[in-house]
């Protein structure tokens, strides 16, 4: 049997380049490879990939099933059986072919993964690498249920073909990463913005939104007796507790500054300000019961304990870009922000882990109660202070 890849290469340049999704772009190709004859089974893309969570990223196909899968190693998968001895090691620390007709594999060197393909009805097997722009080796794999597998010409249009996916493949990859990255450093709702073109010094926009600053208590006395290592440990333990409670009420954390936090719960068209601040309150009752439950782990290891205080307010703050030509900011900014920061350090002088503003208090009144009127720094006149009355 024969086949051309003209028709696959004419997608590749048209509609599959402006594909985002990785699982469509594999459907759509692995279609187009049985449409125009080509003698596979199962087709699978990966490469390596910059994530806090995971380290590498693959998408697989097979001519059985309607949808593509992804799947995501996590860091150290190089350690694993898995990948040891697997033809993804062979990739990439040669930088050759990988072929192996399935029909007579070997139990003491053959790898588990051609096993299993085998056991699925796969009768050849051949891994290809696509080099990147950096250097880096990504994979294109096929596999094959015909009995005579893939001939040397199939082989060699395989080889062709992987030269034309590589590149489209990577943009698709990098566009990935490029979400990727700007959702974990400057969080999804900011990463959409700066997406859709909000790059420029002055770009932004007046929000409402329910504000949150939280602060770690005793810090600094910490950072002279514990080791960086446990500092970092109590850091992130910390950072990680309030960014899931916070993330899964729908809040978005802007900053880390040091060992304090900037959270936003904008005021969406779809929402309102008493549901603003209402997440932001229920967040703080999660925090703090998985603070109380972390801490009971850390007492026992003999640890020092984790204590925060919290500043929460309602009100307008500009969001938007801030800063020099060729560094900027992504943050919210004005009165709003800066009367939240001074709420939270009035915890610790009023002995209260949460301190609210009049203006958030009387969207949660169930929740508060008055501590009376109080100074705050830069703000003109005497402001009255709530407490959170978990009780209540």
């Amino acid at each position: 049997m024969t086949w051309e890849t003209n028709s696959v290469l004419d997608w590749l340049v048209g509609d599959g380049r402006t594909l985002v999704d990785g699982k469509r772009f594999l459907e759509q190709l692995g279609q187009k490879l049985i449409d125009c004859g080509a003698p596979v089974w199962r087709v699978r893309l990966g490469c390596r990939t910059i994530h806090p969570q995971f380290a590498a990223l693959s998408f697989t196909w097979s001519s059985d099933r309607t949808q593509a899968t992804e799947i995501r190693p996590r860091h150290g998968f190089q350690g694993n059986d898995s990948y040891i001895g697997s033809p993804f090691q062979f990739i990439a620390e040669t930088g050759g072919a990988f072929r192996r007709r399935l029909d007579d594999l070997n139990e003491e060197s053959d790898h588990r993964l051609l096993f299993d393909l085998a056991a699925e009805g796969a009768t050849d097997y051949l891994a290809l690498p696509m080099v990147m722009s950096d250097g880096a080796n990504s994979t294109f794999i096929v596999a094959s249920k015909l009995d005579q597998g893939f001939s040397d010409k199939d082989i060699a249009q395989f080889k062709a073909l992987a030269l034309f996916i590589a590149p489209v493949f990577e943009v698709l990859v990098f566009r990935r990463l490029t979400q990727t990255i700007l959702n974990t450093y400057v969080g999804p709702r900011t990463a959409e913005r700066v997406l859709s073109g909000q790059i420029k010094r002055g770009d932004g926009e007046i929000i409402r939104a329910a504000i949150w600053f939280s602060d770690l208590r005793d810090f600094t006395p910490l950072t002279e007796t514990l080791e960086a290592t446990e500092l970092l440990e109590l850091l992130n333990a910390y950072f990680e507790a309030v960014t899931a409670a916070v993330t899964a009420r729908g809040g978005e954390v802007l900053k880390f500054i040091g060992d304090a936090m900037l959270v936003v719960y904008p005021v969406l068209e779809t929402s309102s300000k008493q549901q603003a601040c209402m997440a932001a309150l229920d967040s703080a009752e999660d925090v703090f019961a998985g603070v109380a439950t972390l801490n009971l782990r850390r007492r026992r290891a003999g640890q020092p304990q984790i204590q925060l205080g919290l500043g929460l307010h309602l009100g307008e703050v500009i969001y938007g870009n801030v800063g020099a030509p060729d560094r900027l900011d992504f943050t919210v900014m004005g009165p709003a922000v800066n009367r939240t920061a001074r709420l939270e350090s009035l915890t610790k002088d009023l002995d209260e882990s949460v301190l609210m503003s009049s203006e958030f208090a009387s969207l949660v009144k169930a929740k508060t109660r008055s501590l009376g009127y109080f100074n705050l720094k830069g703000v003109t006149a005497k402001q009255e202070i709530f407490a959170w009355s978990s009780e209540a």
